[in-house]
């Protein structure tokens, strides 16, 4: 308890450092978020005011100077969303936790298209390695079930990261290229170009460190070995306008990354080695028609990895393919329809399971109603049937009006539905597979209001969510027959509050700030009788950032960034008694640092990113190590 005050006084002191005296003296014309347009909330872009739904944006601006990150990191930053391992050895796995929700209740989209891992085991979450930042243009997040839109695993919410398409010129070069702490090395290249009939974005990035021991050295004298990480990425986007109506877009993107990896919390290995690749290629189309448009999706995902430890040689294999066309229509001033159907097969490519290579469909028809500012009045009405090859059916809706008072005030409010699909491992896996599982069920509540003053320079939001979820999968092992399974059984409830507030008061100055709760409990009914529990493991009801970006000069630029991360809860699997333990995780503050500095023009800058510079000693899973104070510089260039 001492700890965690001691952070929160530490956390009050470096919120008044950040904050600049002069944060609201100048009242300088600033870009106005009332006309942003995003896609996310409704899969058409949309003018963001319009949807009730919490959309957090991650513009291009904030990405071009996360040239020090990693996608994880960065996404760490946002209100309600811990990305567990963000900032232990870069090799390590990473976890999303949205609103408490576990990993595998966010979906991952990119481009519009649903990622999916096959390989994966668990629940089978989206590995955001797999993702280089710099072929990254733009994120949306959006908070709340959404699986009448995305259908299966959207619980929680979606991530939508949109890739780097074009330039603005006919041919145009950037690349940047930087060098920090623990050896790493972060480059990446692109060729962009832009015509009135066609465009394209080619790009390389390339990521490697030599770490540091993944496990922790509870002794301090064991000498662990370094763990590096070394990543290479190729994406190639092609824009094609083929006349006034009609447009394609297709994409190839390969990614590989290998790592080394430690045995487990306080264990070391020198042996243990994973390599995954994956190979995403697809198309989009869209046919614009009068006040309207066709949109065609496609894409695959061929995912492989391979571990290499003590125990042999591990290889997994997944593939999956989407296929999606939706109309969006205007009906009228104030009324709007989209209507779609979409087709998933997932493979996995495993002769060990209890069904060889198991594989398995999810076709989904569904339609949404929208009213757009009728009197105040904006609201979403949407239903989505879903077919699966291996459970039968499920039904899922959303109902999300928001009313404006002044135009300054909008209340909203969204109750919603949603699904998660068992995945191939959970149905057909050899330790513990049960194909007669069922899916997750979620009924979801969010409420809230939010203040944009007439100029855009103020937005503060208010936002609680409530979400309930039935037949809870999870590993199951009976003491009596000596078996375990993954079953369908218990309950989990979860929920939350969020403030956020962003600030503008002039061109140079930004001041963004969140404070997030969350509490979550399981009823467990796996026993001889129910039993009710806090089992938000690793995700902490109390957190808090500050970001303060302020340019100084024409040519001068800087950002500082703080997160404060309260007590959270952890399981250690004690390899010396085979006992699983309960553990705390003591409370946290980072305080990093960017500095930008424009040499020539927009075409050449120099940067850096310094992080932990309290050089806070931490957790983020029990056991093992996470970065100290650590550094990365280097330069940007745009031709």
């Amino acid at each position: 308890m001492k700890e965690e005050k001691k952070v929160w006084a530490i956390t009050l002191i470096a919120f008044w450092w950040l904050a600049p005296n002069q944060m609201f003296a100048q009242q300088d014309t600033t870009s106005s978020p009332l006309q942003e347009v995003v896609v996310t909330a409704n899969k058409f872009p949309k003018n963001v005011v319009e949807t009730a739904k919490v959309l957090t944006i991650i513009d291009e601006e904030q990405l071009a100077r996360s040239s020090g990150k990693d996608l994880a990191q960065l996404l760490q930053e946002q209100a309600g969303l811990i990305i567990n391992g963000a900032n232990s050895n870069p090799g390590k796995d990473k976890s999303v936790f949205l609103q408490g929700a576990k990993s595998d209740y966010t979906l991952v989209l990119l481009d519009g298209i649903p990622l999916n891992d096959p390989s994966a085991l668990g629940g089978g979450a989206y590995d955001l390695r797999l993702i280089p930042i710099d072929q990254v243009e733009r994120i949306e997040i959006l908070k709340g079930s959404q699986s009448t839109l995305y259908g299966s695993d959207a619980i929680a919410g979606v991530i939508n990261i949109f890739t780097k398409k074009s330039g603005d010129k006919t041919i145009g070069f950037a690349g940047n290229l930087g060098y920090g702490s623990y050896n790493s090395i972060r480059g990446a290249v692109s060729i962009t170009g832009n015509t009135k009939e066609f465009n394209y974005n080619i790009g390389y990035s390339r990521f490697q460190t030599d770490g540091f021991s993944e496990a922790k050295d509870s002794t301090g004298t064991a000498n662990f070995d370094k763990d590096g990480f070394d990543q290479s990425a190729l994406q190639i986007n092609l824009g094609i306008q083929a006349n006034q109506s009609l447009s394609f877009r297709p994409y190839f993107r390969y990614n590989m990354f290998n790592g080394a990896y430690d045995a487990g919390g306080f264990t070391d290995s020198k042996k243990n080695y994973n390599t995954s690749k994956l190979i995403n290629g697809g198309l989009a189309a869209t046919y614009t028609l009068n006040h309207g448009a066709i949109n065609f999706l496609y894409g695959i995902d061929h995912t492989d990895r391979t571990f290499d430890s003590d125990f042999g040689l591990s290889n997994f294999k997944g593939r999956f393919n989407q296929a999606e066309v939706y109309w969006n229509q205007d009906l009228g001033k104030h009324l709007q329809l989209l209507a779609g159907v979409s087709s998933q097969e997932i493979n996995m490519l495993d002769t060990t399971t209890t069904e060889k290579d198991p594989a398995m469909t999810l076709t989904s028809p569904y339609a949404s109603f929208f009213v757009r500012s009728w009197h105040g009045i904006s609201a979403e009405v949407g239903g989505r049937y879903n077919h699966h090859s291996k459970f039968g059916d499920v039904f899922t809706y959303s109902l999300n009006p928001a009313f404006w008072i002044n135009k300054q005030v909008k209340l909203f409010t969204n109750l919603s539905s949603g699904f998660k699909s068992p995945n191939l491992n959970q149905l057909y896996g050899s330790y513990g597979g049960n194909a007669d599982l069922k899916p997750e069920k979620s009924q979801s509540l969010e409420g809230g209001v939010q203040l944009i003053n007439k100029n855009g320079k103020i937005d503060l939001r208010v936002t609680g969510f409530q979400r309930n979820i039935e037949d809870v999968i999870f590993y199951s092992y009976d003491p009596v027959t000596f078996i375990s399974k993954y079953v369908n059984l218990n309950k989990q409830s979860d929920h939350g509050l969020e403030v956020e507030l962003n600030a503008r008061p002039n061109a140079s100055l930004t001041f963004r700030t969140f404070y997030a709760f969350v509490d979550g409990q399981v009823t467990d009914k796996s026993g001889p009788k129910d039993s009710t529990y806090n089992n938000l493991f690793r995700r902490p009801k109390h957190s808090l950032g500050v970001n303060v970006s302020y340019k100084v000069t024409p040519k001068l630029f800087i950002s500082a960034n703080l997160k404060t991360i309260g007590n959270r809860s952890d399981l250690y699997f004690n390899l010396s008694t085979f006992d699983t333990e309960n553990v705390v995780l003591e409370p946290y503050t980072l305080i990093d640092l960017y500095v930008e500095y424009t040499i020539w023009k927009d075409n050449l800058k120099v940067w850096l990113d310094a992080k932990n510079l309290l050089n806070q000693n931490y957790a983020e899973v029990y056991g093992y190590n996470t970065q100290q104070v650590n550094f990365m510089a280097g330069l940007n260039i745009r031709l």
